[in-house]
């Protein structure tokens, strides 16, 4: 073998380890569907990173254009909403409530759970997404719920 060729190879070895160590950081990416809520606002309805989904908290707001306004009806009707919202923001970007694998809810009156709990179970299959809950001395618009999802894009 020529010096040559075993410099090349020692070229291509050292780069090939190199290139093993280095520790590339996963793309992030901003989405915004539109779907739920007006662009523009100073946050992304979700956050991609790898395969990690990063969605903004939802209250029970009715999508549209205009001001924020939230569905008729008590903590049932926004709890709904909540759950629609997350479940158009997921297909929005390509994955649905299987995917979601942590929520944390915010409620503005704990002595609600039951009936967000109620509302809150079936939008799952029995497979059931980590959970935390606390109550909150005010949310956004005064909505009674706001929850937030971490999920996974399995594909």
């Amino acid at each position: 073998m020529s010096i040559r060729t075993l410099a090349l190879l020692a070229a291509f070895a050292i780069a090939g380890l190199q290139a093993g160590c280095a520790t590339q950081a996963p793309a992030v990416t901003h989405l915004n569907s539109g779907k739920v809520l007006p662009t523009g606002l100073p946050f992304s309805e979700a956050v991609r990173v790898g395969d990690t989904v990063y969605l903004s908290g939802q209250i029970g707001n009715v999508p549209g254009p205009g001001p924020i306004k939230l569905a008729p009806g008590g903590m049932v009707a926004e709890a709904r909403q909540t759950m629609d919202n997350i479940k158009t923001s997921l297909e929005a970007h390509g994955l649905s409530m299987a995917d979601v694998v942590k929520c944390t809810v915010m409620l503005a009156d704990m002595k609600e759970w039951g009936a967000f709990n109620d509302v809150y179970k079936t939008y799952f299959s029995g497979n059931y997404p980590a959970r935390s809950a606390f109550g909150s001395n005010g949310l956004a618009f005064n909505a009674r719920v706001e929850v937030e999802c971490l999920a996974v894009a399995r594909r």
